[in-house]
């Protein structure tokens, strides 16, 4: 219907020149008493009632719609939805409860053809008027249809009005002569009490001319008299009066002639409409289920391959052997991350990408996003993260889209750099909009390589008018707890063609042809990255220049997560930073850097340990910092390029260190991309070797190095980020686990798993085996249950465990069965957690409905196992704490 009526609205636009006779259009729509208060709802106005305004006419100038009283309740009304400007007035007005249009809506409807009214006083003009009515069916009827199945069929009416006075004048305008012409028109449905539509009363005995109108409708009949004002005119001009008087009458038929014809033809166009609208819904349908089902098909396999090569690297093999494995392991997860991009558009251009609200750390996640191609970017790109200390610890927001969009930005800097940096850097928006340090460093050479970058200010510019005046979260909070971060990703690469840069953000659109590109990809990366970003109610843009690099900027707004109060357990990175931040707590270092930028990135990282940091720009400085004794600095971190600037003033640094006088002299770390360098630079120091930490720098990787040397602590952490296989051995060892697939391969990779780390693991290969198996009383901690199996899937066999499960506590609540006293379990509900290919959000919200608990979207990896189970299970640690 909504697309009914905007063809009906262009048609009225476009076509109104060529109906310059007819007053205007309105369409009005049946609607049901039942239907009346959800109608009214969704229009934001009332229904009026037409009788009391023809009853009681008013002034054009008092004419008040909205002051019209609501529609009397019926059993159907016929309300206007859409009006032309010329009668827009009479938009909400329910046209069954006027007397004339009443009885033309019902004879429309019934019959089928176009009904005309008697002439009655149009509402607001006060002006003598017909309306043509025709009704609009849902469906095309026969030409034999019944009235009752025309009644049925009728979706609305469709009307136009005809304003008699100015119809008749503008037409004696058309066919002015000198000799006045007198028209008078009447409706003579009542032969012996005619209706006077146009002309004037005043009786004259001249000569005059009577002809019969039609105007489509066979019910009612009209007449029409012409005859000149003068004296009778010469016999010539009786002749031509004779042919105007034909001319008129023919005018006149032509016109309703004409607007039946269109009006017949709108309707048609809107049936064809409403087709092609179901064509097209039953198309983007088939697309989904086609893109889910060979997502499925595609992901099973693939979690068999990823699966076996990840069993396979925990055996014994050789340096070669490990490194084809790696190689297959990111072959499939390249296939899999393309299949995922594809997957994301279908849902973009669905509409049913969704985000979550959950708490998670953005420092952790640029962390592991730099860990991710830190073995992809060459020794002379240097990878680094920025960001301020004024975004919160903790927001709230969907982590693994955000993630994403800073994995494609750097993903698309690390193929097209081959030398310099790339820069991700991270404020919040009123800092970067009030600050000019940023202008100052991006307009000089001053950058994190040395080399020029795009004028990140050209990408920011877009955003200046946004401030905190865009729309905001769709997280319910109050707009203190709201927080706009800005998000940079600078590189010094080949930059982007001015001739491209305008297709830069359209799917599955490449910089260049297939033939010249170096680089694969889908080239809808980016498309998805501003789609996500819009859900983030932020905007993405870019600066750019060929030769030189590109600066991509986008905003997005979060929640303060500091500022709630909520359980959540956070496993990752910072909690283990806290600990680390307690043991450098007091400890002072000293960062030797030549170059501004490079030097805040490291007291960056440096300083998220608890630890005070000092800058000296060269090693003279140092020198004299460390000899001066005002400041005792427990560790000192300088640069590759200081340490190569004066390799003799290095190892007289390195001698000061040895012989330093007053206590435990400062550890000396090397900050270092390229490992030949390192070799090269030692070469001339003597016996004396710092200690190396290798670039990107990251909390995690810092931490260990920095207590490795410093011989802090002795607790494990994360290795870049990544989960250490102790932790979930503790969380799994003695968990007694179904899997059930009907997959071979997959159970062996399932079972594999979950063995590595300790658990207890049963395997079933169909939906009936795990229901008799998870029959309670039973001894299983939790169950992984594929989605999509014959005979029974997974959403079934989980309803009936359900089902199972509350028969036997609605059995304990009643005191007929006896508590088990082996477990003393007095509610039954096992952990169920979906294990499927198919990751649409429909599967999300199935899964929920038949009382799964969780969702492992296959291939799994441990980090994802872990997440999902540590909400059921808690370590030997957390139980004794």
């Amino acid at each position: 219907m909504a697309r009914a009526l905007l063809l009906l609205i262009r048609y009225t636009e476009r076509t109104a020149f060529e109906r310059p006779l007819t007053s205007g259009v309105a369409y009005a729509v049946r609607v049901l008493h039942s239907e009346r208060e959800q109608f009214e709802e969704q229009q934001g106005w009332t229904i009026k009632r037409m009788d009391t305004l023809e009853q009681n006419p008013v002034h054009e100038d008092e004419y008040n719609p909205e002051a019209l009283e609501p529609s009397p309740i019926k059993e159907e009304y016929a309300p206007v939805i859409f009006a032309q400007d010329t009668i827009s007035h009479v938009v909400s007005i329910d046209v069954l409860s006027g007397k004339e249009d009443r009885e033309n809506v019902l004879r429309a409807r019934a019959s089928g053809k176009g009904v005309l009214t008697a002439p009655f006083r149009l509402l607001k003009s006060n002006r003598l008027g017909v309306i043509l009515t025709f009704a609009v069916y849902k469906r095309e009827l026969p030409s034999n249809a019944t009235s009752n199945q025309r009644i049925e069929a009728t979706d609305g009416y469709l009307g136009g009005v005809f304003d008699i006075e100015s119809l008749v004048e503008k037409l004696l305008q058309q066919l002015a002569s000198k000799q006045t012409i007198l028209v008078n028109v009447y409706d003579t449905t009542n032969s012996s009490h005619p209706i006077s539509m146009y002309g004037s009363n005043v009786s004259d005995d001249g000569l005059h001319h009577v002809s019969t109108l039609s105007f489509g409708d066979p019910f009612r009949k009209h007449e029409m008299v012409c005859r000149f004002k003068q004296k009778p005119p010469w016999p010539c001009l009786a002749i031509t009066m004779s042919i105007g008087i034909l001319v008129i009458a023919f005018l006149l038929g032509h016109i309703f002639h004409a607007t039946v014809n269109r009006i017949a033809k709108v309707e048609d166009d809107c049936r064809k409409m409403m087709e092609l609208k179901k064509r097209a819904e039953a198309a983007d349908v088939a697309k989904s289920q086609f893109l889910a089902t060979v997502s499925h098909e595609i992901r099973t396999p693939m979690t068999g391959v990823l699966g076996m090569l990840d069993m396979l690297m925990d055996t014994d093999l050789d340096v070669t052997q490990q490194e084809h494995v790696r190689t297959a392991q990111d072959s499939g997860k390249t296939l899999v991350s393309l299949i995922n991009e594809v997957l994301d558009q279908a849902k973009i251009e669905s509409g049913k990408l969704e985000l979550e609200a959950v708490q998670f750390d953005l420092r952790t996640i640029l962390d592991d996003v730099l860990s991710l191609f830190s073995g992809k970017s060459q020794e002379k790109v240097e990878l680094a993260v920025f960001i301020s200390d004024k975004v919160p610890k903790v927001l709230i927001g969907d982590p693994g889209r955000f993630r994403q969009i800073i994995t494609n930005l750097m993903g698309n800097s690390i193929k097209f750099t081959e030398k310099g940096h790339i820069f991700v850097t991270v404020h919040l928006v009123e800092e970067v909009m009030e600050s000019m340090e940023f202008e100052t460093l991006s307009s000089s050479r001053n950058t994190l390589s040395g080399l020029p970058v795009a004028d990140r200010l050209q990408s920011w510019a877009r955003f200046r008018t946004s401030g905190q005046d865009g729309p905001h979260s769709a997280i319910s909070s109050s707009l203190s707890d709201l927080v706009n971060v800005i998000v940079s990703v600078e590189d010094t690469g080949v930059g982007i063609p001015i001739e491209a840069q305008s297709r830069i953000f359209t799917p599955f659109m490449q910089v260049r042809p297939s033939i010249s590109r170096t680089h694969g990809g889908t080239g809808i990366g980016l498309s998805i990255s501003k789609c996500l970003v819009g859900l983030m109610n932020g905007e993405i843009g870019f600066a750019s220049l060929p030769g030189i690099g590109c600066t991509f900027t986008f905003t997005a707004m979060f929640t303060n997560g500091c500022s709630t109060n909520s359980d959540h357990k956070n496993w990752q990175v910072s909690n283990q930073l806290n600990s680390a931040s307690s043991e450098f707590q007091g400890m002072t270092a000293l960062i030797v850097d030549s170059r501004v930028v490079r030097a805040k990135v490291s007291r960056y990282h440096v300083q998220r340990l608890g630890i005070h940091v000092e800058v000296a720009p060269n090693l003279s400085h140092a020198f004299s910092h460390v000899s001066s004794g005002n400041t005792v600095s427990n560790m000192v971190l300088i640069e590759q390029e200081a340490w190569d600037e004066d390799l003799d003033l290095s190892a007289l640094f390195v001698n000061k260190l040895r012989n330093f006088d007053r206590g435990t002299p400062p550890k000396l770390f090397l900050l270092s991309n390229s490992i030949s360098a390192i070799k090269n630079g030692f070469a001339t120091t003597s016996d004396y070797t710092p200690t190396v930490i290798m670039k990107p720098l990251r909390a995690s990787m810092l931490a260990a190095a920095l207590q490795r040397a410093m011989g802090v602590g002795n607790k494990a952490y994360y290795c870049n980020g990544k989960l250490p296989d102790l932790s979930l051995h503790n969380l799994l060892l003695g968990r007694k686990i179904l899997v059930v697939d009907d997959t071979n391969v997959n159970l062996r990779v399932a079972f594999g798993a979950l063995k590595k780390y300790g658990a207890d693991v049963v395997c079933a290969d169909s939906g009936k085996r795990a229901i008799s198996l998870l029959k309670p009383p039973h001894n299983f901690d939790a169950c992984f249950m594929d989605i999509q199996m014959p005979e029974m899937d997974g959403f079934e066999t989980t309803r009936r465990i359900r089902k199972m499960e509350q028969n036997i506590n609605d059995r304990i609540q009643r005191g007929e069965l006896p508590l088990d006293a082996d477990r003393n379990v007095s509610y039954w509900h096992l952990p169920i957690l979906a294990m499927t290919a198919d990751v649409f959000q429909a599967t999300h919200e199935e899964c929920q409905r038949c009382g799964m608990d969780g969702y492992v979207s296959k291939p799994f990896e441990a980090e994802q196992l872990y997440r999902e189970v540590s909400r059921f299970f808690h370590s030997p640690e957390d139980q004794n704490s």
